[in-house]
């Protein structure tokens, strides 16, 4: 085949990708941008329900009543009368101390007491005998005078004896140590045959009351300025503040399930940790609160009818604080600043900052930008549940 057939055979193709091309660049200035849809995110307006607010705080346990038993009297320890640790009833017999000697002692100062009744008695009647014998100017005044003296020395006498008596019954009954008030002893100080009370009191041990049982605890100077004011709000007074409920639970129990109430309340706030001292009261009858445990404490001072609550997950904070990002009419997102209270299951209570209509984010948190538009998903809260459904 010549060149120049070939050169002819050539053009149709050149022309027909020409062609092609043109079309294909013309059909592509044609197309314009499409923006992609606003995102999908779930939004619920809040939850509203009747919550209780509390003032949480930590506190302590602290014994009623805790008073070392010493020996009042000199002597050898004759008998431990209980075993260590155990509950004891009040006027339960704890350390018997070598009760003979002050038993005799007693024993002396009654027969003493009985001799001075005795020399009382006569100088009565002498006393009697010497005033008909004056009248019958039998004896002179001066004789008299001296019988008088003898009678009220007598007198003086049997009163002594009865002090020194009353002193010897009550060393005697030293001898015997018992327990003031229901509660646990600890384990004796010394053993049986010591020599105690040689110098001073010697500690023989501790009873310990443990029911009722109180619980230190202190509150921050703003929740007193909170409590205070919603005090004043409500019209309760100081005695009444001291009614309160209050209830407490250890570090490995769910819940509060020890109840009780507030038993004082300090008259000023200490300022070197700027604090108020508050004494809660608790019964405790099966002693399962000992003295000395840390607690968890908190004490419901108001109640809110229509609080809103959102999913926990749904706040997110910054150096400002705590917000929410919220949905308004022109589905833009909004970052609202608000006020956080206690939790409530997976829900926190929003004490101010939103409204019972506003459309709360509360899943696609991260496809909500604030100031832009998205999709919101109408969803609705349930109590429990971490986020809506």
């Amino acid at each position: 085949m010549s060149s120049s057939r070939l050169h002819n055979a050539a053009i149709p193709s050149r022309v027909a990708f020409a062609i092609f091309t043109f079309a294909t660049l013309s059909a592509c200035e044609q197309n314009t941008f499409v923006a992609p849809p606003p995102p999908k995110v779930d939004v619920a307006t809040p939850a509203q329900k009747a919550i209780t607010r509390y003032l949480d705080a930590t506190g302590n346990t602290a014994p009623i009543k805790m008073v070392d038993l010493v020996a009042r009297v000199q002597g050898f320890l004759q008998a431990i009368n209980y075993k260590d640790g155990t509950f004891v009833k009040e006027g339960t017999t704890l350390f018997t101390i070598e009760p003979e000697t002050y038993k005799l002692k007693l024993e002396q100062a009654q027969a003493a007491e009985a001799g001075s009744q005795a020399s009382l008695k006569q100088a009565d009647n002498d006393y009697k005998r010497q005033a008909e014998l004056v009248q019958k100017q039998a004896v002179s005044q001066s004789t008299l005078d001296t019988s008088t003296s003898n009678r009220d020395n007598a007198q003086a006498n049997l009163q002594q004896a009865q002090v020194n008596t009353r002193i010897a019954e009550v060393n005697y009954g030293y001898t015997n140590v018992t327990a003031p008030f229901d509660g646990v002893v600890t384990a004796h100080l010394v053993s049986v045959g010591e020599l105690v009370g040689v110098a001073s009191p010697t500690q023989l041990a501790t009873i310990v009351a443990l029911d009722p049982i109180y619980v230190n605890f202190n509150v921050n100077e703003q929740d007193v300025l909170r409590v205070r004011e919603e005090a004043r709000r409500r019209g309760i007074t100081a005695d009444d503040l001291r009614k309160l409920p209050i209830e407490i639970g250890l570090q490995t129990e769910t819940g509060y399930p020890h109840k009780g109430t507030i038993d004082y309340i300090s008259p000023q706030i200490n300022q070197s940790t700027g604090t108020l001292a508050v004494r809660g009261l608790l019964q405790n009858p099966d002693r399962v609160l000992l003295p000395g445990y840390f607690v968890r404490v908190r004490v419901p001072f108001d109640q809110k009818e229509n609080a809103l609550l959102v999913p926990d997950v749904a706040l997110g904070s910054d150096q400002a604080g705590r917000y929410v990002l919220v949905v308004n009419a022109e589905n833009l997102v909004e970052q609202r600043k608000v006020t956080t209270g206690p939790l409530e299951g997976s829900l926190r209570v929003i004490e101010s900052g939103l409204k019972a209509d506003d459309k709360v984010v509360v899943a696609g948190l991260l496809r909500a930008i604030p100031g832009q538009k998205v999709d919101p998903q109408l969803k609705s809260i349930e109590f429990g549940d971490a986020a809506a459904k």
